[in-house]
């Protein structure tokens, strides 16, 4: 018995071809992998900024708590007692302080900054003449002294107007 099979028509060479050369592939790869990259490093970028503005928040944060620490102990804090007077009395050593402070006045401890430095804290001010106190980052390379340095200075003018930098002497 005859099978009754339609004729098969010859296909033409782009009929038969179904998937992609490995060139072709290549060239995909190479176009994502350029794309990844542009959008990698934007990211990264953005975050490293967010990291900084972060820090700069926090800063301004332990200002004002300074600011009411000075209100309720009519000083600013000491060198020794640092900024964890600001949520923790245990630091203070006189009892008269002691039952005016008047804290916490963060509301959570904030010991370290983002790149898990200790914060530091000098009372009276090394950086700028005239100020009362520094807060020092030291930054993401976790040196103090650099230029990745983030002070409480950063963007404050002195009396003859020039801008303190982040991190001045």
């Amino acid at each position: 018995m005859k099978s009754l099979k339609a004729p098969s028509r010859p296909r033409s060479p782009l009929a038969r071809r179904r998937g992609f050369t490995l060139l072709e592939l290549l060239i995909v790869i190479g176009i994502l992998l350029a794309i990844g990259g542009i959008v990698l490093v934007n990211v990264l970028g953005a975050s490293d900024k967010a990291d900084r503005d972060l820090v700069q928040v926090e800063i301004r944060g332990f200002e004002q708590a300074l600011e009411r620490f000075k209100l309720d102990l009519k000083r600013w804090p000491t060198e020794e007692e640092g900024i964890v007077v600001l949520w923790s009395r245990d630091r203070l050593d006189d009892d008269e302080d002691r039952r005016r402070w008047a804290g916490p006045y963060l509301k959570e401890p904030k010991a370290k900054d983002t790149w898990g430095n200790e914060w530091i804290y000098r009372a009276p001010s090394t950086l700028r003449e005239g100020a009362a106190y520094d807060i020092i980052s030291p930054g993401p390379d976790r040196q103090e002294g650099t230029e990745d340095d983030i002070t409480n200075h950063a963007g404050k003018t002195g009396e003859a107007g020039d801008e303190f930098g982040d991190f001045t002497r």
